[in-house]
């Protein structure tokens, strides 16, 4: 019995996209749907092939009458970021996401959906798998890894693909065309830190921080949504002034795109002290709650007696300067651009804090539009973590996509849109690290554009795309093929 989201409106996409998300796609582990996707190439008789990093080239010819057009690149990313809630068991490595329709949404049941960029892969596989869609000479471009380190643009190679004209189909709102993006680097910042044995009579308590609304860390970085790793060390902070307590561990957030929803401290503390750390953070928590409570109305918090035995906490020095060091490490917009209004050109997520065993490790994602901008940025980042003896490693950096609003592809898609729709898109660069600024490095006079359909909630449980939306973007995606300019 076939799922009723492969049964909506344009099949040719939801089918699609109901049998990619029934492939575990997680970051770094794309075997399957790297298979997926080449074996339908096959099976259609197109040209298909990957590259030495992983990602899928298939190509398809003209339709009778567009020979003589433009060759484009279509291009999404394969894999998808995993998150769920707590209380939802599912294996990502294994299991397919489970799906279901919300009035005019498609939603997952407690995980991300694969919407970013899967709609995108639909819709490409959709075209691919037509045989009345008219189109230019084409290349489906599906790279890999895009969530966690842009491994398969950065490891594309110049001379690999053919086409002029590069449509990126990885935009998250229906009225806008990008044009522009940021570039990102990884911070890590580790060390260790001296043990102590846990005293005598002490209660063992694990403070959890839950109900964050999470989010894009590029995207939704406007939205001031809070970051639960940096609310648990403040709560920490506020408390330890009023009693005394020694942690044993923090786990706190996950991915580094995403904005951390929930944190753990396990920590020991006298009982006699146990009534004024509960009021310090609950009169706490009860300012963060009122400061959020438009961004993150599920906030929360709960104390639990009688966790784990916990036999060794921090010493009480080492302790002080890591939670210090933390909190001076900056968190969300650093700077908006001068030059774009409304954009962000500078910020940075503290993505995860792990405490535990005498090791700790915290993750950002630094993101700017401006490199210059984004290295200085980091090295704050690193110097913030200096102060609790920790060194500082930089990975995974990826250049920004720098606007061209004199864009040929820019402007007919900008004119079809108002034709359609009868207003003007939004042209603007985004705060997200698409994958068309590191294509052009090897691709430089390639001309390049980003759209696609309504998805919220994207890197959060909460991920969703509007059915509606998506009928939208399918039209104007199809109607922009057919207008593929002749070459010159």
């Amino acid at each position: 019995m076939s799922h009723p989201i492969s049964q909506l409106n344009p099949k040719a996409l939801w089918s699609h996209f109901t049998q990619l998300n029934a492939v575990p796609r997680p970051s770094k582990k794309e075997e399957r749907v790297q298979a997926w996707v080449m074996g339908l190439g096959k099976e259609w008789g197109l040209e298909t092939s990957m590259d030495e990093v992983g990602n899928v080239l298939i190509r398809k010819p003209a339709t009778s009458g567009m020979e003589n057009r433009v060759g484009v690149v279509l291009q999404s990313h394969l894999d998808m970021v995993c998150q769920k809630n707590n209380e939802t068991i599912f294996d990502f490595d294994t299991e397919g996401i489970r799906m279901y329709i919300d009035g005019d949404w498609v939603r997952a049941d407690g995980t991300t959906l694969g919407a970013d960029n899967g709609i995108g892969v639909a819709a490409i596989l959709g075209v691919l798998a037509s045989t009345d869609i008219p189109h230019p000479s084409l290349e489906a471009l599906f790279t890999i890894d895009e969530e966690t380190g842009m491994t398969g643009a950065l490891g594309l190679k110049g001379g690999f693909l053919t086409g002029n004209i590069l449509l990126n189909l990885d935009t998250e709102d229906d009225d806008e065309l990008s044009i522009g993006c940021a570039g990102g680097v990884d911070v890590t910042s580790s060390g260790s830190y001296e043990l102590e044995p846990t005293a005598p009579d002490v209660l063992h308590v694990q403070l959890t921080i839950k109900g964050g609304s999470g989010g894009h860390s590029g995207m939704d970085i406007t939205k001031g949504i809070a970051n639960v790793n940096k609310v648990m060390n403040r709560i920490l902070l506020v408390a330890i002034e009023s009693v005394d307590f020694r942690i044993a561990s923090i786990h706190g957030g996950g991915l580094r795109n995403a904005i951390p929803r929930e944190s753990t401290c396990r920590f020991v503390i006298d009982p006699s002290d146990l009534a004024g750390f509960n009021e310090a953070v609950s009169n706490e928590m009860l300012r963060v709650q009122a400061e959020h409570r438009t961004t993150d109305p599920d906030l929360n918090w709960e104390l639990t007696q009688g966790a784990d035995p916990i036999e060794k906490v921090i010493s009480e020095e080492e302790q002080e300067l890591l939670l210090l060091a933390i909190q001076a490490c900056p968190v969300g917009i650093h700077r908006m651009s001068p030059e774009i209004e409304g954009l962000v050109q500078t910020s940075n997520n503290l993505a995860q804090v792990s405490v535990t065993n005498g090791l700790v490790s915290l993750r950002c994602l630094c993101r700017s539009s401006v490199d210059s901008e984004k290295d200085d940025h980091a090295r704050s980042i690193a110097a913030a973590f200096a102060l609790a003896g920790l060194e500082t490693a930089y990975d995974g950096s990826y250049p920004g996509w720098t606007p061209n609003p004199g864009s040929e592809v820019v402007s007919l898609f900008k004119g079809l849109y108002e034709e359609q729709f009868g207003e003007s898109p939004r042209v603007l660069a985004c705060h997200a690290g698409l994958e068309c600024g590191i294509l052009g490095t090897n691709y430089p006079d390639m001309d390049m554009v980003s759209f696609g359909p309504n998805i919220r909630g994207a890197h959060s449980p909460d991920e969703c795309v509007q059915i509606s939306s998506v009928q939208k973007f399918w039209g104007f995606f199809l109607e922009g093929l057919s207008r593929i300019p002749i070459k010159a």
